[in-house]
């Protein structure tokens, strides 16, 4: 049966090369605990922005501006090469990885972030990346919002694994879309935690039938560094824990197996069993034999959306034929 381990432990917030090594780390252990597929949190690098929930909408938008600008200098691009130390890690180790990011994008603008999570191979190779499709209230002054063309399952020596971002979870269509690519390990990286977030995870597993892997931040305010604009003023308690994480292993059919690992830094061990997979769907596949085709139709647009298409000429090049003051037709051509 697959191990799945998932980390626990605090970023080093706003520093991307020394969160990855740390990850690198955590990929070493959980590895050597025998681990098979190995999940990180909701943007794990470099560090979720939990301020943005305690920043007052006008009164601190200068302080938000040098917050974002120490996002972006730390953010992922994903085409840069930034994060072969993990995908190394995965190839020596022969793991598979889950790891949320904030992904400044290197094809269009190089402004916006995202929050994204990269699915990577046993052999470091990238399977998938997903951007969250709609970032949660004040999120949407940090990143940008996704398209589907990562909405997807990939093929994995664990299962067929899909992976869902926080309240992504709460997006019924969006639940669905992985549920009719077959998900059997449903990875929900999250902010989220608490009683109501471990029932949202059991309802995932019992609906979809499938092994549910919540991955939760859990950071106190000391882990944020010194160097934080507006630290001391927004976390004045070193001591107070910002998220307690709560990650959980839940069964197909809603059954809590590992966890919630709450206040707690670690790494959350479970063995998988996915024959309890094609168990659950017998009296229950909601994209199968509950489906109903016939009265429900759902369509997903998963093209990439880009905002600029460059299209190369070669040859002369034509002028558009056009009407004259005089109402005649007229056409040239440059050579």
């Amino acid at each position: 049966m697959p191990r799945i381990a998932v980390v626990q432990k605090p970023p080093v917030f706003l520093d991307r090369t020394r969160t990855i090594a740390q990850a690198v780390d955590a990929v070493r252990e959980a590895a050597e605990d025998g681990a098979q597929l190995i999940v990180f949190p909701e943007a794990h690098i470099s560090g979720y922005p939990a301020w943005i929930w305690r920043l007052r909408p006008g009164g601190d938008m200068a302080l938000a501006e040098r917050l974002h600008a120490a996002l972006v200098e730390n953010a992922v691009t994903v085409q840069s090469g930034q994060l072969a130390p993990l995908q190394e890690a995965a190839r020596e180790h022969r793991v598979t990885l889950v790891c949320g990011v904030h992904e400044r994008d290197g094809e269009f603008s190089r402004g916006t972030l995202y929050n994204t999570v990269l699915t990577i191979g046993p052999d470091g190779s990238l399977l998938n990346r997903h951007r969250k499709l709609m970032p949660t209230n004040p999120e949407r002054m940090v990143w940008g919002m996704g398209d589907a063309s990562g909405l997807k399952t990939v093929d994995t020596p664990c299962g067929r694994v899909g992976a869902l971002i926080c309240w992504e979870s709460y997006m019924p269509l969006v639940r669905y879309a992985l549920y009719a690519q077959g998900v059997e390990v449903y990875i929900a990286p999250t902010y989220d935690s608490g009683e109501r977030w471990i029932a949202t995870l059991q309802h995932i597993a019992r609906e979809g039938g499938c092994w549910v892997i919540g991955s939760g931040c859990a950071f106190r305010a000391r882990d944020l560094p010194h160097s934080m604009p507006g630290r001391d003023t927004l976390y004045p308690d070193r001591e107070e824990w910002v998220n307690k994480g709560d990650s959980a292993v839940v069964a197909p059919g809603g059954k809590l197996v590992a966890g919630p690992l709450s206040g707690e830094l670690g790494i959350l061990y479970a063995d998988i069993d996915l024959a309890l997979v094609t168990q659950a769907r017998r009296s229950l596949d909601v994209a199968g034999h509950y489906a109903r085709p016939d009265l429900f139709q759902f369509r997903v647009n998963a093209a990439q959306a880009k905002p600029a298409h460059f299209v190369s000429y070669s040859g002369p090049i034509a002028v558009p034929i056009g009407e004259d003051p005089s109402g005649s037709t007229t056409s040239s051509r440059a050579q």
